[in-house]
């Protein structure tokens, strides 16, 4: 955690700021024209298959790419990375409770709802990517991949929209979250009330 003299403290680096928004931009024109290609009444409102297609195998196969970059250049997003992926005593307490908003439970920069969402995606993102493949490439697989990559393909879709629908649904709940993610900071209270760990978990990003 980096206070600033204003009270506000520094959350998220530049390069981790884009990451995020290219990353959902991206995610975004996935969902949409996945909702174009596979729901009949909206593809019909656009036409253009063909190009919708095109755009969503290009999104898809890009999704990789700015985590990819992101990891490679930042720092700071390599660090974010291994706290979302270290599950701790206070992450299992935190699920468990009810009462976790206002428990009072150390909870670092990331709570466990947090970590759980980043592997979710992460790993519908390798799961889409596997059978997006087999999908575009399917003369090259047998029939029962390609109806297997094809199901499993749909569901994880519908999935990763229910996941990213919530995950809107809580930044809309909390502009000073959205703040953060936009410009960067956050006041130090939002910080001690939401994540009163921060410091320790920041300061220790190894342990």
């Amino acid at each position: 955690m980096n206070p600033s003299k204003s009270g506000d403290v520094r959350r998220f680096d530049r390069a981790e700021r884009l990451t995020h928004r290219i990353f959902a931009l991206l995610m975004g024109v996935c969902l949409v024209t996945a909702a174009l290609l596979y729901i009949p009444a909206l593809g019909g409102l656009v036409g253009q298959r063909d190009v919708v297609r095109m755009v969503h195998l290009v999104a898809g196969f890009a999704l990789p790419v700015p985590l990819l970059v992101g990891y490679l250049v930042s720092r700071s997003f390599r660090v974010d990375v291994a706290r979302l992926g270290r599950f701790q005593r206070t992450d299992w307490e935190w699920l468990r409770r009810r009462d976790r908003r206002t428990a009072g439970l150390l909870v670092g920069k990331f709570n466990a709802g947090q970590k759980l969402n980043a592997a979710f995606t992460v790993g519908s993102l390798l799961v889409l990517l596997a059978t997006g493949s087999v999908m575009t490439f399917a003369s090259w697989f047998p029939d029962y991949i390609r109806t297997g990559s094809t199901f499993t393909h749909g569901w994880f879709a519908i999935a990763v929209a229910v996941v990213a629908a919530g995950h809107l649904w809580m930044a809309y709940g909390d502009p000073e979250a959205r703040r953060g993610m936009r410009t960067g900071v956050v006041s130090e209270a939002w910080v001690q009330r939401n994540h009163p760990g921060e410091v320790v978990d920041v300061d220790q990003p190894g342990r």
